[in-house]
């Protein structure tokens, strides 16, 4: 019993994963606040650009 609690003890792959993934959804969260806050910012200047390219 012994041995198997110091394997399950030295066992960091799904405390890895697990990072990776706290990593990730930070990293998506930072993503979608951003283009939530310059959404239409950008859809505005985009439409602007398109609307003068045919006039």
């Amino acid at each position: 019993m012994t041995r198997l609690t110091g394997r399950f003890g030295a066992n960091e792959a799904g405390a890895t994963a697990i990072e990776y993934s706290l990593i990730a959804s930070g990293i998506a969260g930072a993503v979608i606040l951003a283009v939530y806050a310059l959404g239409d910012t950008v859809q505005n200047t985009l439409y602007a650009k398109i609307t003068g390219a045919f006039q």
